[in-house]
Formats: structure tokens, sequence, C-alpha cells
């Protein structure tokens, strides 16, 4: 019987020398680079953001978050502040009331 070998020969693949990017190429490497780096920020931030925004707000029926946002508001615009009082002042307190009667729930509705 004759011996019928089919083993093949081995084929011997060498890793073909790898060369230096160009300036040109290795300017796009980089930018790619960045950008994915940007990216990955992005999402972790964004990440971030979606569980602060999860979790439960304030309790009781003080709503922190308003007073706070006004006084960060009046600490970064005081001259719309005195503005508003000044004009609070000049239109009086019937029509203070008035005018709060109306945009109170207004605000209420935008609120939800």
């Amino acid at each position: 019987m004759p011996s019928a070998s089919t083993s093949a020969p081995a084929a011997t693949h060498t890793a073909p020398d790898i060369m230096e990017p160009s300036p040109a190429q290795q300017k796009v490497l980089d930018s790619i680079a960045s950008q994915r780096s940007r990216l990955r920020a992005r999402r972790a931030a964004r990440a971030q953001s979606l569980a602060l925004t999860r979790q439960p707000g304030p309790v009781g029926g003080i709503d922190e978050s308003l007073v706070l946002r006004a006084a960060g508001f009046a600490r970064e615009h005081p001259l719309a502040v005195v503005a508003m009082a000044g004009v609070g002042l000049l239109a009086g307190p019937r029509r203070l009331v008035r005018w709060a009667g109306v945009l109170l729930p207004m605000l209420m509705r935008l609120r939800r």
C-alpha cells in the first residue's frame, strides 16, 4: 500500500514590516484619537447627568432647588433684580398681587 501523505507544506506567513505613518497620516491618527477621547468624555458626562436626574427630588413642601436658583440668579444678575424691585415699587402692591395671581399659575404649569 502506498502511503498517501496528504500533508500540505507548512505555509510560513511572516508579518510584513510595519511602516511608520507619514506626517499626514499621523495627523489623521491623532485627530481620530482625540475624537475618540472627546466622545468617551461626552458619554461619561451624559451618563453622569442621567444618573443625577434619576435621583429622587427634594422631599417636603419646600422646593429648595427653586430657592437656590433664585439666589443664583440674583447673584449673577444684580441689575435685573434691582430693576424688577423698582418696577414692583412703582406698580404698587395691588398690581403686584393681581399680576402674581396671573403669572404664578402659568409658572406652575410650566414646571410640570
